[in-house]
């Protein structure tokens, strides 16, 4: 395969699309973070499975940054009759390092609280009837401004903390209409209870007013369709499929999937500081202590959560700890912060994965180490594109705010690596198809040949995704899937 030499400033703008790439195989491609460490797999509220970052291509809004933080993965739009609501005993978060410090200085928190109508049908004769609660979340249809039929009600609250995530300064933030409690809309059940899906989910897109702040952001919570696209069956069958083969020959296997994803989008006037530059990851946190209940009942809850928060759960750029993370230190890496990153920089510098994959298919695996290359682009951001100034080495999402937005229908899929500075690894957008950017960066398509051989093959999963594969407007992701379509 004959191999063509770009020039020097080619080769810096595939540089840009290394972050963390080359620390991700498409054996990794498990929608970034799926059930990524074993501890998380008996906590699926709080698995956070995908973390979006980026400069909002939006009409008329690209003076603010959109966050999007997925949880609870592999949702069957048809697991009744509860569903997939998220974890009111757990305190979920989306952080921002705003002077690259490993740090966070910005957070919001998101707390989830459930409220039961018991609705109750009276059963038996007449003159001789007993109300009996029914077993289902809806006693009939229901929709955007009647809500009388739903059974169970999510609603949420937001606060922003400044500083240090638990002693900084907190300020309740609440819908610009009033009040401080947000809803949730209920998972998508089906298109005969929920007939418009659509505008019933639409009317919880919330305007919301940050202290300190001119210009008002927006907040959305609820399910939608799963954004990531991957060969998931095949992948994890060690990688049974063909790896230079068509990039759209291989069926998406989370095509049938919903998330739940947490949509924050924010004027970037109020979050950057001196630099443009900025830091971003997503953390859920359980009570150190629970305990069972042996009779629950209306009552009494079925647990109880005591004692501090301790972190379960943490996702900032994808596929990390997935597969870069060995083994033994998944789970220490989940309840980890930015700042103790040192800690796993051997994972950086000496990867398994493109090792793994010459096993599988007899390429070469790249040959230079320690990967300094890696640890420039993952752990510090890619000078003149994404590296604050003064940056302590760790792993998080890292977007430049000032680079120009490329609208929606021009992206590159490839993001940087395609030529597009907006797109991945500068900040990640719905359409960044992260794992087939991944499969080359990780064989070495950055390195010299002579430390790559095999660093110049198209490698991909199969399986394609491109920016018309979500919406361009906010929350970006596209309605879940029904349970019972029509």
């Amino acid at each position: 395969m004959t191999q063509s030499h770009p020039s020097p400033a080619w080769r810096v703008g595939r540089l840009l699309g290394v972050c963390a790439l080359a620390l991700v195989s498409w054996q990794a491609a498990h929608a970034s973070s799926h059930r990524e460490a074993p501890a998380i797999t008996r906590h699926p509220q709080v698995d956070a499975t995908d973390f979006y970052l980026f400069r909002s291509y939006e009409a008329g809004r690209d003076d603010r940054i959109v966050a999007i933080a997925c949880y609870a993965p592999l949702q069957d739009a048809y697991a009744g009759p509860n569903y997939h609501g998220l974890d009111p005993n757990a305190l979920y978060e989306i952080h921002f390092d705003t002077n690259g410090d490993a740090n966070e200085d910005v957070t919001f928190q998101f707390r989830f609280q459930e409220q039961r109508k018991d609705i109750s049908l009276d059963v038996g004769n007449p003159g001789d009837t007993v109300p009996v609660d029914i077993p289902l979340r809806q006693a009939g249809p229901f929709g955007a401004g009647d809500t009388a039929a739903l059974n169970v009600t999510e609603t949420y609250t937001l606060t922003r903390i400044l500083g240090d995530r638990r002693t900084g300064s907190a300020a309740t933030i609440g819908p610009s209409t009033g009040g401080t409690v947000f809803t949730k809309p209920h998972d998508r059940i089906g298109d005969k209870s929920i007939p418009d899906y659509a505008s019933y989910a639409g009317q919880y897109v919330y305007d919301i007013s940050i202290p300190g702040c001119a210009t008002p952001g927006r907040v959305f919570v609820g399910q939608r369709k799963d954004p990531f696209v991957v060969n998931l069956g095949e992948t994890f069958d060690l990688v049974n499929t063909n790896p230079l083969g068509p990039e759209n020959g291989e069926a998406d296997s989370l095509a049938d999937k919903n998330v739940t994803a947490i949509c924050l989008e924010l004027p970037i006037a109020c979050l950057v500081g001196t630099d443009p530059v900025i830091g971003g990851w997503t953390t859920a946190s359980l009570r150190q202590a629970r305990v069972l209940d042996p009779l629950p009942g209306p009552t009494r809850p079925a647990d109880v959560h005591g004692g501090a928060w301790t972190q379960v759960s943490r996702l900032g750029m994808p596929l990390v700890n997935e597969v870069v993370i060995g083994l033994s230190n998944k789970d220490r890496f989940n309840a980890s912060e930015p700042s103790g990153d040192t800690q796993f920089a051997t994972y950086v510098t000496r990867p398994t994965l493109p090792e793994l994959l010459e096993v599988l298919f007899g390429v070469t695996a790249p040959n230079s180490f320690p990967r300094q290359d890696l640890v420039d682009v993952f752990l510090l951001g890619v000078d003149s594109l994404n590296r604050p100034t003064g940056v302590v080495a760790s792993e998080m999402m890292r977007l430049n705010t000032s680079t120009p937005v490329v609208a929606q229908g021009s992206q590159s899929r490839m993001g940087v690596l395609g030529g597009d500075v907006a797109g991945y690894p500068n900040g990640r957008r719905p359409g960044d198809d992260v794992v087939d950017i991944s499969l080359r960066v990780v064989m070495g398509v950055l390195l010299p040949p002579a430390d790559a051989p095999s660093g110049g093959l198209a490698y991909t999963d199969g399986a394609f995704l491109d920016d018309s594969m979500s919406d361009g407007a906010f929350p970006f992701l596209r309605a879940p899937l029904a349970g019972s379509p029509n």
